[in-house]
C-alpha cells in the first residue's frame, strides 16, 4: 500500500506533467496561427519530433523554409535532402526540456522576438538561449542576449547567466551582457583610489544614520571578501593606516581644543560630539584591520599615543569613553590570538592605556548596549597573562587595590589574578641553565 507521502509526490508529479502538456499544446496552437497568418504557409512539410530523456515525445508539423532560414543547424540537415515536394522527418532525442525546444521552434515563426520575450523570467530565457545556441538559431540567440542585457538579475540568476555564457562560448555577441559584471583592467593604484574615496566618504559623512549603515555594509563586504583567498581586490594596508593617522590627528586636535574651551560654552558639546565621532571612526578602522589581519602595527601605533593619552585623562569621562573602547578592541583581539605582537608592544599598550580603560569602564558599560563586559574582561585577562611574570605582577597588584575600592566600576579580571597567583606561588618554574641543554624543574607546594 502506497504511503501518504508517496501519494502526494505522485499527485504533484502528475499535476506538473499536466501543466507542461497544457503549455505545449498552447505553443502548438500558436505555431499553427503564426505559420498561416504571418508566413502565409500551408501545412508543414517537415515532421519534427522532440524526445525527452524519459521518452516523452512531442511531434509538430513545421516548414522547411522557416527552419532553413532561421537555423543553420536545420539548414545543413535539410539541405542534404534535395527532393521537392517530399516531406521530411526530423527527430531530436535526449532533450533536457521538451517544452523549451517546442517554444524555441515557435519563436522561429515570430516577427518580433524581443517583444515575445517581454515578461519572461531570466531562467526561462536562459533555457531558450541554450536551445537557440544548440540549433544555431542566430535571431533567437541575439534576442535572448538583448533580454539578458536589459533586465536586472538576482545573485543566483547572475551565477547562472555567467555559467551558461561561459559554457556556450558565444564570444563577441555576449560582450554587452558581460559588461555588467566584468571590471576593466586596473592597477592596484586605481583600486586604492576607489577604496580611499569610499572609506573617506564614510568617515566624513554628515548624516550619522547613513554613516552607521554604510559602515555596516562595507564591513560586511570586506569581511566576505576576506574569506575568499582567491580574491584579487582588497583594501590595502597603506590606505587603512593613512586613515588611522588622519583619525588620530583629529582626535589630538579635538582634545586639545576641548582643553581650552569653557565648560559653559555651547560649542563644547559640539566638540565633544566630534571626539566621540572620531573615536567611533577609529574603532571601525581597527575592526577592519583586525579582520584583515593587519592590526599588528596598530598596537604599537596606539601604544605610542602618549600625548593623546595625556589629553584623554583631562577630559570628562562621559565624552572620552569611546576612545577607551579602542584599547578594549585590541585586548580582545590579542586575547583571541588575532593580533601577534612582541611582548614589549603588549606591555607598552597596557602601560599607556590601561589606566584610561579602568577609569572609563563604568561609562563604557552604561553608554552602549553593544559593550560586552565579559568579552572585554576576558580579552584583558588573556592579554595580561601573555606578559612576563614580573609584568603580570605589576599590573595585577595595581588592579587588585583599585578593584577593592571601585568594585563593579572596574573590569573584573579575577581569572587573570588567579592564574598569576598559581604561576607565582603554586607552580613555580625555575630555569636551570646548562651548556648542553636547558632543564625545567616543576616544584609543587601544598596549598
Amino acid at each position: 500500500m502506497m504511503s501518504e507521502e508517496h501519494l502526494r509526490d505522485s499527485k504533484a508529479i502528475e499535476e506538473s506533467r499536466k501543466k507542461t502538456q497544457t503549455r505545449i499544446a498552447k505553443f502548438l496552437d500558436e505555431l499553427k496561427t503564426c505559420s498561416s497568418n504571418y508566413w502565409g504557409l500551408g501545412s508543414g512539410d517537415v515532421r519534427l519530433t522532440v524526445v525527452s530523456r524519459d521518452g516523452h515525445r512531442v511531434s509538430m508539423d513545421v516548414h522547411k523554409r522557416v527552419l532553413s532560414e532561421k537555423s543553420r543547424f536545420f539548414a545543413e540537415k535539410l539541405s542534404q535532402r534535395k527532393e521537392k515536394g517530399v516531406s521530411h522527418t526530423v527527430e531530436i532525442s535526449e532533450c533536457d526540456d521538451v517544452e523549451v525546444y517546442v517554444e524555441t521552434v515557435v519563436l522561429m515563426y515570430s516577427d518580433d522576438l524581443k517583444k515575445r520575450l517581454i515578461g519572461e523570467n531570466v531562467n526561462k530565457v536562459l533555457a531558450l538561449l541554450q536551445v537557440s545556441a544548440a540549433i544555431m538559431f542566430d535571431a533567437g540567440i541575439s534576442s535572448c542576449l538583448e533580454y539578458l542585457e536589459a533586465v536586472p538579475w538576482s545573485e543566483d540568476e547572475e551565477e547562472k547567466v555567467l555559467s551558461l555564457l561561459c559554457q556556450l562560448e558565444l564570444h563577441g555577441s555576449m560582450t554587452e551582457v558581460l559588461q555588467r559584471v566584468l571590471s576593466e583592467p586596473s592597477t592596484s593604484v586605481r583600486t586604492d583610489d576607489i577604496f580611499l574615496k569610499l572609506l573617506s566618504g564614510v568617515l566624513q559623512a554628515k548624516d550619522d544614520k547613513a554613516r552607521r549603515e554604510m559602515k555596516t555594509l562595507i564591513s560586511r563586504l570586506l569581511r566576505e571578501d576576506s574569506f575568499d583567498y582567491n580574491s584579487r581586490v582588497d583594501v590595502s594596508k597603506d590606505i587603512l593606516y593613512h586613515l588611522c593617522h588622519r583619525c588620530l590627528c583629529s582626535l589630538v586636535l579635538c582634545l586639545s581644543e576641548a582643553m581650552c574651551v569653557d565648560s559653559s560654552r555651547q560649542d563644547r558639546g559640539v566638540l565633544m560630539a566630534e571626539i566621540a565621532r572620531e573615536a567611533d571612526n577609529l574603532q571601525w578602522l581597527v575592526d577592519i584591520l583586525i579582520d584583515k589581519r593587519m592590526a599588528n602595527d596598530f598596537v604599537k601605533l596606539w601604544a605610542d599615543q602618549k600625548e593623546l593619552a595625556e589629553l584623554h585623562s583631562k577630559i570628562p569621562t562621559m565624552y572620552r569613553h569611546e576612545i577607551s573602547r579602542i584599547t578594549a578592541q585590541l585586548c580582545i583581539a590579542i586575547g583571541r590570538g588575532n593580533i601577534l605582537v612582541p611582548k614589549d608592544s603588549r606591555f607598552s599598550l597596557l602601560s599607556t592605556w590601561l589606566d584610561a580603560l579602568y577609569e572609563d569602564f563604568r561609562w563604557m558599560r552604561r553608554a552602549s548596549r553593544s559593550v560586552d563586559k565579559k568579552l572585554i574582561e576576558e580579552g584583558l585577562s588573556q592579554t595580561i597573562l601573555t606578559l612576563s611574570l614580573r609584568q603580570q605582577q605589576v599590573i595585577l597588584l595595581n588592579w587588585f587595590h583599585r578593584f577593592l575600592n571601585k568594585g563593579d566600576d572596574y573590569p573584573n579580571i579575577q581569572r587573570a589574578f588567579e592564574v598569576w597567583w598559581r604561576r607565582a606561588f603554586i607552580r613555580q618554574y625555575a630555569d636551570v641553565p646548562d651548556s648542553s641543554q636547558m632543564q625545567i624543574t616543576i616544584c609543587n607546594y601544598p596549598t
